[in-house]
């Protein structure tokens, strides 16, 4: 899955700064140069996330914050602004202002990115992507489905189900490998993004939903590493 992440500040060094920390994500990434320019850009792109900085001209990242909140059909959109001192009194105005995540200047890669997959698993696929077709079981809610793996990392899976997930919601996944690894994956996943018929975002893929593995054993990992290298060679 493509996703959008918006970076908004009026300094140019830090714009590039924030698009170099995710030119390896799988983001495809917009920019702006104030609050007001980052709010027309938010409406007519629909990002997933944006890094804003606080203090800018025309209208701040607080007040841009507010306004992205207060719009029925961007409220869902995950905000960070960004200050340069960290001081108390700007921390109070951003949370003020509805912000889902707070960061200081200078920006640390690290932090940057550890809170863009917070907010956003999907921004940063940091293992390879095998397209494949496994059939899968999953348990939910003490309810035992099943679905067709039809991508898989190291990390995470894209499960194809007709059954209406959530959002965040943790799940038990088991499947095994094709021959000749014939291994048999288990473990244990929450749902990171969403393309089912009430939220569908990838209309080329078949409805279903983004897992990220929370659980898995050392050895299922190197099961999967082995497979997916196997396929990739």
């Amino acid at each position: 899955m493509t996703v959008k992440v918006l970076v908004v500040d009026d300094v140019s060094m830090f714009v590039e700064l924030q698009k170099d920390f995710l030119q390896a994500s799988a983001a495809t990434i917009f920019t702006a140069r104030d609050g007001a320019e980052a709010l027309r850009v938010a409406k007519r792109e629909r990002p997933d996330l944006i890094f804003m900085d606080l203090h800018m001209p025309v209208m701040n990242g607080a007040e841009s914050c507010a306004a992205i909140k207060s719009d029925p059909m961007l409220r869902g959109t995950r905000v960070v602004l960004i200050t340069s001192e960290g001081k108390d009194k700007d921390k109070a105005v951003c949370m003020a202002a509805g912000c889902d995540g707070f960061l200081t200047k200078p920006l640390d890669k690290e932090i940057f990115m550890e809170m863009a997959r917070q907010l956003l698993p999907a921004v940063d696929r940091r293992g390879k992507r095998l397209n494949c077709r496994m059939k899968a079981n999953f348990r939910i809610f003490g309810l035992t489905l099943s679905g067709h793996i039809l991508d898989i990392s190291d990390n995470g899976a894209y499960l194809a189900t007709s059954h209406e997930l959530e959002k965040n919601v943790l799940l038990e996944m088991v499947f095994p490998l094709p021959d000749p690894d014939g291994a048999i994956i288990q473990t244990k996943g929450r749902v990171a993004w969403l393309n089912t018929s009430k939220n569908r975002h990838k209309h080329s893929q078949q409805e279903g939903v983004g897992i990220e593995f929370t659980d898995l054993s050392p050895e299922c990992a190197r099961a999967l590493a082995r497979y997916i290298k196997r396929q990739t060679i």
